[in-house]
């Protein structure tokens, strides 16, 4: 069972990523029972007999865009999105935009590449849920990278945790 980083915690997770084999139609993929995360295009094939079923949720690929669930995302209870390798930041965008523009208070989980030194800029984009590759990290690993979301005490920039930047948070003397 893999291991994810959910509230600052290492926990067990049961739910499954089902990835569509080449050549496969999203209508031909049966579904199995428990969590399940599906790809973008089985959710466009059958919302309408998914929507609001529990357990699910939908990933998308780096080359997907966030608009695609926009009228869906009442819908949905968690959306992951996927980085294929560490060096491609699409997700980032895609996690702010699901929790600025479009208002998502469900779970937004990191999959594929997710690598610890990115840690903590993911969760200022709004991931909730961090979940490495099997096998990248040891239990004792990611426990130890929980620091990993304590790297700065207070960042400049705003984000999605964080609205304003440091210069208006801090208090100065007259």
């Amino acid at each position: 069972m893999p291991k994810i980083i959910k509230n600052g915690c290492v926990i067990d997770d049961a739910a499954q990523i089902l990835v569509l084999d080449e050549g496969q139609a999203p209508e031909a993929l049966n579904l199995p029972e428990g969590p399940v995360f599906i790809p973008l295009a089985v959710w466009q094939a059958h919302k309408n007999t998914l929507a609001g079923r529990a357990g699910l949720g939908v990933w998308l690929d780096s080359h997907e865009s966030v608009e695609d669930l926009a009228e869906d995302l009442d819908s949905i209870g968690a959306v992951a999105l996927n980085f294929p390798k560490f060096t491609d930041g699409r997700a980032y965008s895609g996690a702010a935009l699901l929790r600025t523009r479009y208002g998502f208070k469900g779970e937004i989980r990191a999959i594929g590449d997710v690598m610890r030194d990115q840690f903590f800029f993911m969760q200022r984009c709004g991931f909730d849920v961090l979940q490495p590759k099997a096998g990248k990290y040891t239990d004792t690993q990611l426990e130890a990278a929980l620091a990993s979301f304590k790297d700065f005490s207070s960042p400049y920039q705003a984000a999605v945790d964080e609205a304003s930047p440091l210069f208006r948070r801090a208090q100065r003397a007259a």
